[in-house]
């Protein structure tokens, strides 16, 4: 004999139904670099419920703030002093692969 309330009642949360709000909290907060465990707390979801709904949410907020971060070391690079010449470094080593202990490459 089967259990009627087995086959009712699937049990665990209801399915989660994102809300424009939650959509803007999403990119603001992913867009402050806050990590997806928080935001995910933050709305009541599991991590994997945040990357299922609000996956491009946090992709558009990762990218304001890498792009905010670059803008700014670009500005510190401008600059003639230590700070720039850190700055200069860094973005060479990151973005083509420069480093002071390998000889430049040919070709």
């Amino acid at each position: 004999m089967k259990n009627p309330v087995k086959e009712t009642c699937k049990g665990g949360r209801p399915p989660h139904s994102p809300s424009d709000t939650d959509r803007r909290i999403v990119k603001l907060a992913a867009s402050h670099a806050v990590p997806t465990i928080k935001i995910a707390e933050i709305l009541g979801i599991s991590q994997k419920t945040l990357f299922k709904h609000y996956r491009r949410e946090l992709d558009i907020g990762s990218a304001r703030v890498e792009a905010a971060l670059v803008m700014n070391l670009y500005r510190l690079a401008s600059g003639s002093d230590g700070v720039a010449f850190k700055a200069i470094r860094f973005s060479l080593q990151c973005k083509f692969g420069w480093s002071p202990y390998l000889p430049p490459r040919h070709g």
